[in-house]
């Protein structure tokens, strides 16, 4: 896990590596452990007063659509240079008037063990038609703890990120932590050439 600076240094370098014309501003920069994504704020499309939901829908739909393609060779590049640097994939999205949409980005497996009673509340799920699989409902229920415990997640965020502080004021500090310039090579395969959608 990031702490708070290597979140904003790594913020910086995209603020700093973007072109000035690709979005009109930077969103939000949201790294882990697989991926970093990026996401800006791109213009609405100019609308009459009078139109219908409908229409301001698919307007918004073309006008994500037009910017992914035109801009896909500068985001790729971004991307390898990112992909090299901070040794994570880079997945992108735009904010366009209220609605944000995320291209392609990485689904990253997630191995578990659960016993029965566990395994029984997604199979429950799967009967009801919430999800469509174990994984489906698995995901299903970390989204809903999320929803629900926004706050105690923050707090245990900001707690890790205190421990990664203190961590690093000790005799091995320079060994521990998961610094965004860090290059020692990772075991999970990478491949593509970043533009993930």
């Amino acid at each position: 896990m990031m702490t708070t600076e290597q979140k904003e240094k790594l913020r910086g370098w995209f603020t700093g590596r973007l072109p000035d014309d690709l979005f009109e501003e930077l969103v939000e920069v949201t790294p882990d452990r697989e991926e970093i994504t990026v996401i800006g704020r791109i213009p609405e499309p100019r609308f009459a007063e009078d139109v219908s939901d409908a229409e301001r829908d698919a307007a918004v739909h073309a006008r994500v659509q037009e910017f992914r393609e035109r801009t896909r060779e500068a985001r790729m590049e971004v991307a390898r240079e990112a992909e090299h640097r901070f040794r994570r994939k880079v997945s992108w999205g735009v904010v366009c008037g209220t609605e944000r949409a995320l291209f392609t980005h990485v689904a990253a497996p997630v191995m578990t063990r659960l016993r029965q009673p566990e395994r029984q509340v997604l199979d429950t799920l799967i009967a009801g038609g919430v999800a469509r699989s174990r994984s489906d409902a698995l995901a299903w229920c970390v989204r809903l703890v999320q929803r629900h415990t926004d706050d105690w997640l923050t707090e245990l965020r900001e707690s890790l990120e205190h421990v990664q502080r203190v961590r690093a004021q000790g005799p091995d500090g320079e060994e521990t932590g998961d610094s965004p310039d860090d290059t020692r090579e990772r075991e999970d395969d990478r491949d593509g050439d970043g533009e993930t959608g």
